[in-house]
């Protein structure tokens, strides 16, 4: 079952963002993973959104998402979106 993780974030520092950003897809795809959404225009319909980005990963199962996330690689480079944002992180089952 594949899993997708949901990233909403508020940018405070886009220099360091960037330097994320330029290192984060090899980790990504290394476990499967690709990017559905990074960032872009987005419409809150509903409800309040504090957030300005919207990222959406797919990964092919739960255990690859965590174990990207977990991994040496991606886990020397996450204090760079960590201290660039004010972010939430979400992992969800997909349904199929």
């Amino acid at each position: 079952m594949k899993a997708y993780c949901i990233v909403y974030e508020r940018l405070h520092d886009p220099k360091m963002f960037e330097e994320y950003r330029k290192q984060v897809m090899p980790t990504i795809e290394a476990y499967g993973g690709k990017f559905l959404v990074r960032g872009g225009k987005f419409t809150a319909w509903e409800g309040e959104m504090p957030f300005e980005r919207i990222a959406l990963l797919e990964f092919p199962s739960r255990k690859a998402a965590e174990d990207w996330y977990n991994s040496p690689g991606y886990q020397k480079i996450l204090p760079l979106r960590l201290n660039a944002t004010e972010c939430q992180f979400i992992v969800a089952d997909g349904v199929e």
